[in-house]
Formats: structure tokens, C-alpha cells, sequence
């Protein structure tokens, strides 16, 4: 078993620079904030004052910085990565500044990230570890079209998950700590320390956008950061064929469960997908667990509960990512294992939606199939 090496420069350099960066966007947010303020008005609007959403630039500011110092085979991880994350950046930052870019198109420039990648690369997923389904990714056709299908998903999941401070960032470094501890237990060090980069990128916007929310990360940082993530996700898997293809779903469960299930029950309510609710998982702890809780710690300064409620929320969600990391490096070569943690972490997750809109423990197979019309969900 190889271990992770001391780490060099570039992840030093990568969240010196996107710290910096994202203190200047803040500082200079009077000469940008008429393109790049996120106002207060939306259903799914938790900032008390206008903040700049545009923090994606520092991420990417970060990995460039490392770029420059570092070696060439991890400059040309963390270079293919960047070029091919790209177009998914460009739609997010033009959707930050103009507020007109449609989700459709968002979800195609994330999907042409994916196929972008393995323009630059020659890879894509040719195995998923499903019988009969590893067949058709042997066709390249099907492999690219997968692949593009996957990342997409994942970058918007990502996004989706983007409600409160330092919650999709938190979750997005945590991820790719994951990710860097499997790729340096089977030996690929550069792919390690490539997710290091772009976490310690990650890391130095987070320390301006948690806890007082001084800067956002934006569609642009999202729908990148989450691009990141999951293009590692398709390098991991196929430069080292002793890792489950499962291990990186179980890393990134929590948006994929939250974007399959977010479908799911827009279908039950006939709304259309893309609309933007308050009934996300992180909204409804934050309604339903932490404010109640906050109101009672801060008895008699209500100011204060509806201030800390965005932060401590944001940090308590980022954190429930830890156990399915940590548990996906104990079962990085087995595919039933990790199936089998996929799913209990998807139960664990409706059968907390569950409890949280019904007000009582219940049991998350008849929640999904009960119709809405029958249920008792108090939502509001």
C-alpha cells in the first residue's frame, strides 16, 4: 500500500491563490456587483444582504496558480481537467452575471464538459461493474455518451445542493479528500495530489464564504467544482481497475441522491424539474432542526438565530459527506460492499426527509409510493 507524500507546492499555492483572489473579488465587489450581486429576492434566497456570486473565478484563479509550479504530469492532470471544465464554468459564470442562461443549457455544457474530457484524454467510463452494462461501454459511442450523461449529472448535482454557506464547497472538499485518500491507497499519486489541488482551490473561497457569507460560489463555481469532482471520479475508476466504480457514487451520494429524489417527487406534484422549491434536504433541516433549535439558544435575540441559522446549517450538511467518504475507502474493491452502502446511505436519506415533513419516524418505502394526495405532509 502506497501512502500519500508530503504535499508539494502547487496544493499550497493553489489555496494561497484562490484565498486571495476571493478576497479581492469581495473588496472590489463596488465596481462588479452590477453584474455580479445575487439580490434578495427568490424562493430560495437565504443571504440577509446582496452578496457577489462569483466565486467560481477564485477556484479557478487557484488552479491556475498551481499549474504554474507544478509538475508536468500533474500539470497536465490538473490542465486537461481545467480546459475541459470549461464550457460547464462559462455557462455557470454567464448564468451569474446575466441571470438568463436556461438550466437546459446549463446541463448541455456540463454533458459537453464530460465529452470534452475525453477528447482531451481518450477516456471514459468503460465500466461501471453491472453485468451486461460494462458490455455496452465497450462500445465507444456508448462509453462517451455515458460518461458525458454522469459528469453532467454530478456537476448540476452539485449545484443543486448550493443553498447555504460552505455546504456545497464543504461537501465538494470533503469529496475530494475521498477521492485523493482512494487514488493514494492504490499507488496513483499524481491523481491524489491533482484532487488535492483543486481542493485546497476549493478550500481557500470556502474560508470567505463561511460562516458570513462574504462570497458565493455561484452556478460558475458549482457546476465546475462539481465537474471536478466527478471527472476525477472518471480517472480514478479507469486508471486503476482494483477500484469499484461504485466507490465514487457512494463519495458524491448525498447530490445524486438529492437530484434523484428532488425528480422523483417533482413528478408525483406534476412540477417541472428545473423550478426552484424549498423543499430540498438542507432546506427543510435548516426550517425544521437547526432554526428551531437556534431560537431557543438565542432566546430573546431572534436577529441572531436567523443569522447563524445559514452557517450552522451549510457546516452541519458538509459534514454528513464524512462517513460515506471514509466508508467508501473500506470497501474500495468491493463492488457488493459498496452497493450495498450506496444504498443504505439513499434509505438513510428519505427516511430523514421522511421524518422531517411528516414529523415522525416512518418507513421511507411507503413514504416514496404513497401518492401526495393521501399523505399527511405538512410542507409549508
Amino acid at each position: 500500500m502506497t501512502t500519500l507524500p508530503s504535499l508539494p507546492p502547487s496544493v499550497y499555492v493553489a489555496g494561497i491563490a484562490s484565498f486571495l483572489a476571493a478576497v479581492a473579488l469581495v473588496l472590489t465587489k463596488h465596481w462588479h456587483g452590477r453584474f455580479s450581486m445575487d439580490g434578495l429576492l427568490g424562493v430560495q434566497r437565504m443571504h440577509t444582504t446582496p452578496t457577489p456570486r462569483v466565486g467560481g473565478v477564485a477556484i479557478v484563479l487557484g488552479v491556475v496558480a498551481a499549474l504554474v509550479v507544478a509538475n508536468p504530469e500533474r500539470r497536465y492532470i490538473l490542465g486537461t481537467l481545467l480546459i475541459a471544465g470549461l464550457p460547464a464554468f462559462a455557462f455557470g459564470l454567464a448564468e451569474d452575471v446575466t441571470k438568463k442562461v436556461s438550466v437546459r443549457a446549463r446541463l448541455m455544457a456540463t454533458i459537453a464538459s464530460g465529452v470534452l474530457g475525453w477528447l482531451l484524454t481518450d477516456l471514459s467510463l468503460t465500466r461501471i461493474d453491472v453485468p451486461y452494462v460494462d458490455h455496452l461501454l465497450s462500445y465507444t459511442i456508448v462509453s462517451v455518451a455515458f460518461t458525458g450523461l454522469a459528469v453532467g449529472g454530478v456537476a448540476n448535482a452539485v449545484n443543486i445542493i448550493d443553498g447555504f454557506n460552505g455546504l456545497a464547497s464543504g461537501f465538494v472538499v470533503i469529496s475530494l479528500g475521498g477521492l485523493a485518500a482512494a487514488a493514494a491507497i492504490v499507488g496513483d499519486a499524481d491523481l491524489a495530489l491533482a484532487c488535492m489541488v483543486i481542493a485546497a482551490s476549493t478550500l481557500g473561497f470556502l474560508f470567505i464564504n463561511w460562516p458570513w457569507g462574504k462570497l458565493f460560489l455561484g452556478d460558475g463555481g458549482s457546476y465546475l467544482s462539481g465537474f471536478a469532482l466527478a471527472w476525477a471520479s472518471v480517472l480514478l475508476v479507469e486508471r486503476n481497475g482494483s477500484v469499484t466504480a461504485f466507490v465514487p457514487l457512494l463519495i458524491c451520494i448525498h447530490p445524486v441522491t438529492e437530484v434523484l429524489f428532488s425528480i422523483y417527487r417533482r413528478r408525483m406534484t406534476q412540477t417541472s424539474p428545473g423550478t426552484p422549491d424549498r423543499l430540498h434536504l438542507h432546506t427543510l433541516v435548516m426550517r425544521r432542526v437547526v432554526f428551531p433549535r437556534l431560537r431557543r439558544v438565542y432566546l430573546g435575540d431572534p436577529a441572531m438565530a436567523r443569522l447563524m441559522r445559514n452557517p450552522i446549517t451549510g457546516l452541519v450538511l458538509a459534514i454528513m459527506t464524512l462517513p460515506a467518504a471514509i466508508l467508501a475507502l473500506l470497501v474500495l474493491h468491493s463492488a457488493v460492499y459498496a452497493v450495498l452502502a450506496c444504498l443504505a446511505f439513499a434509505v438513510g436519506y428519505v427516511t430523514l426527509y421522511a421524518r422531517l415533513v411528516r414529523f415522525h419516524w416512518c418507513s421511507p418505502i411507503g413514504f416514496i409510493f404513497v401518492k401526495p394526495a393521501r399523505r399527511v405532509d405538512r410542507l409549508a
